[in-house]
């Protein structure tokens, strides 16, 4: 019994051992960094139902097909008994690349569309997806969605340029966009878009859309007279100094009312607004169908059929070329406006007038600016004869000035000096006053110093009165305070000693004075 139980449990061991080595060698997968695994359910081997998946769709769980779950890097473990496993790797977008994505799984589209709305993974038509995908690492199953990366697609139609895929618009200029199918979420129709974009980097999708970049602003249009240059590269001009032309077909040429024939030059500053810029893609194709269509030749109209309704003479000088330039720039901002462009300036830069008109009206313009100089110049020496006599009165008045100057200057000073002599007089008047009541004012101080000194005399004498009399009275009699004199004026060396003998009591006293002085005496002898 044991060693049959020895028995299992060696064959266990042997087939897990077995187990796990079949694992490690044969089922692990090994997916690295930036790789996904790709599944494929083959079916069961021997036993069990195999169903396959929908023709077009991901297999279910327990379907024959591809699986929709893509794994990640990393150890995976699939028999390949059961499982076709393929490493794939991640689609990977450049900066400055875009991917149009097609779906290959899902139902087929209604009739007349091509374009499939959501995301990857989520998706249920077959077709080109709506949406781009711009820079980025992103994981695809490459059964279910084709990845096609391009970059700047442009293409020529008619005159202009569209542009697609990775679409940058750079400052000055807006992107006029045409949807090449509607959109049933935005519900934006196929077309040119009113919206533009402003400047900036647009994914856009080859299939669904397309971009004309157009330059926003002002631009000048001339038409212009060739002249006649010289070898050194100047404008010849004739005898009047007037430029020379060349060319009479070039510029703008017209007959006046009077039969003349008259050039001129024309320079128009004209620009397309950004709001504008669809309508200019809609009716001439681009800008540079604009001036060519448009501008140059409504300034050529305009300037003939205005032209010609004035004498030649109108237009050298005067209001009515005033006039006519104002009728010019008129009529062609009006035009313009029509055609959604905008006009900022419409001038007039010349016109040439046949000689045979210009030169009598030069002539006559310098006569009259002979006349004007004639009178100019008497207008000049009246001026100077008037300024020399105002000259001669700032003079006069000058040194009516200085002399009343010096008048007014004396008479301060004689003020001044009456002045200080009123005021040396005053002081001394005060200063004598000052001089009387400081005499007084001592006077009396003596007064009173020498009352003060009888006075204190006066004090000090009873004050010492005062004192003999308290001192009379502390010894009982005069004859008791003399002694105390006399003894106080005594030598130092001489004691004194006071005994108080009162009636009856000196001899009762004197056996206490006799030993004293005994011993006194002893011991001066000694």
């Amino acid at each position: 019994m044991f060693k049959a139980i020895k028995i299992i449990v060696v064959l266990a061991l042997i087939g897990t051992i077995g187990f796990l080595a079949f694992a490690w060698t044969v089922n692990r997968v090994y997916v690295p960094v930036n790789y996904s695994l790709l599944l494929r359910y083959k079916g069961p081997l021997i036993f069990g139902d195999r169903n396959t998946a929908q023709p077009g769709h991901f297999a279910k769980e327990g379907e024959i097909g591809i699986l929709a779950n893509l794994r990640g890097p990393g150890r995976h473990f699939y028999c390949p008994i059961w499982w076709e496993r393929t490493v794939v790797p991640d689609q990977i977008i450049k900066p400055g690349e875009v991917a149009v994505v097609r779906s290959m799984l899902g139902n087929d589209l209604p009739e007349g569309q091509y374009l499939v709305d959501g995301d990857l993974g989520k998706t249920q038509f077959k077709g080109i997806l709506r949406k781009v995908f711009g820079p980025g690492r992103y994981r695809v199953n490459p059964y279910a969605y084709e990845f096609n990366v391009i970059q700047t697609v442009k293409e020529r139609v008619g005159g202009q340029i569209k542009h697609s895929g990775w679409v940058h618009i750079p400052t000055g200029y807006v992107g006029v966009v045409t949807n090449l199918a509607s959109n049933p979420l935005t519900g934006a129709q196929a077309g040119i878009q009113d919206q533009v974009l402003p400047p900036g980097i647009y994914p856009i999708n080859t299939k669904e859309q397309q971009v004309d970049i157009i330059e926003i602003g002002y631009r000048v249009a001339s038409v212009a007279v060739e002249k006649d240059i010289d070898r050194q590269g100047h404008v010849r001009l004739d005898e009047a100094g007037e430029p020379m032309i060349k060319n009479v077909k070039s510029g703008i040429n017209f007959p006046s009312n009077d039969g003349f024939d008259i050039h001129m030059d024309y320079t128009a500053i004209w620009g397309v607004m950004p709001v504008a810029a669809p309508d200019i893609i809609r009716t001439f194709g681009n800008v540079s169908a604009v001036q060519d269509k448009v501008v140059l030749p409504q300034i050529e109209s305009i300037c003939r059929n205005n032209g010609s309704s004035h004498a030649a003479v109108d237009l050298l000088v005067g209001e009515d070329r005033q006039k006519f330039q104002n009728e010019v720039a008129k009529a062609f901002e009006t035009v313009l406006e029509e055609k959604h462009i905008s006009l900022l300036y419409g001038l007039v830069r010349h016109i040439y007038i046949p000689r045979e008109v210009r030169e009598p009206i030069q002539n006559a313009f310098v006569a009259d600016e002979l006349k004007l100089t004639r009178d100019q110049e008497q207008l000049t020496a009246r001026e100077e004869a008037l300024l020399k006599e105002a000259e001669q009165k700032v003079q006069l008045e000058r040194e009516k000035i200085r002399a009343e100057t010096e008048k007014m200057v004396a008479a301060a000073i004689a003020d001044g000096h009456k002045t200080v002599g009123e005021t040396h007089a005053q002081t001394g008047k005060l200063v004598a006053e000052i001089d009387r009541k400081v005499a007084e004012l001592q006077a009396q101080a003596t007064v009173v110093i020498g009352q003060a000194n009888a006075e204190s005399e006066k004090l000090s004498a009873e004050a010492r009165a005062q004192k003999f009399k308290l001192a009379v009275a502390a010894f009982g009699t005069p004859e008791a305070y003399n002694r105390w004199i006399f003894a106080s004026n005594l030598p130092e060396h001489v004691k004194l000693k006071l005994i108080y003998a009162g009636e009856g009591t000196f001899w009762t006293d004197l056996k206490e004075f006799a030993p004293a002085v005994m011993g006194k005496m002893i011991k001066d002898k000694k």
